[in-house]
């Protein structure tokens, strides 16, 4: 059971968009935690920090440092993210990039789901130290 709902969850009877929905989130939480435990410093610059990590290029590029570590059942949820038809395509990101930043919050959320919560800080440490 995961550490923050009160029942457990199939994670995979979820849709991945919906999967990518939670998982947009839990990457962001990742990414303010690590930016405001470097250091205090004004919110504005948090925020412009936190956005150029959460950006779809940033996520796209996160996904391909980690893509080697991934299990094949996490592969697979990551492709079905991936793969996901979108309703549209943010005028700031490339076609690509959304759907492989799509993918990786579409895993971020499943972990999440499933209580992988050591898994989900693994990956996202890799993600950062590879920075």
């Amino acid at each position: 059971m995961n550490s923050l709902l009160e029942k457990p969850v199939d994670a995979s009877a979820f849709s991945p968009l919906a999967l990518a929905f939670l998982g947009d989130t839990v990457f962001d939480l990742l990414t303010r935690s690590d930016l405001i435990t470097q250091a205090n410093r004004p919110v504005n610059d948090l925020h412009q920090a936190a956005s150029k990590r959460v950006c779809a290029a940033a996520q796209a590029e996160s996904i391909k440092k980690i893509m080697p570590l991934l299990t094949e059942e996490e592969l697979a949820v990551f492709k079905r993210g991936r793969n996901a038809h979108t309703a549209g395509i943010p005028k700031n990101a490339s076609s690509a990039d959304y759907h492989y930043a799509t993918g990786l919050e579409c895993l971020f959320g499943w972990l999440y789901l499933k209580g992988e919560i050591s898994r989900i800080n693994q990956l996202y440490g890799e993600i950062r130290r590879a920075d």
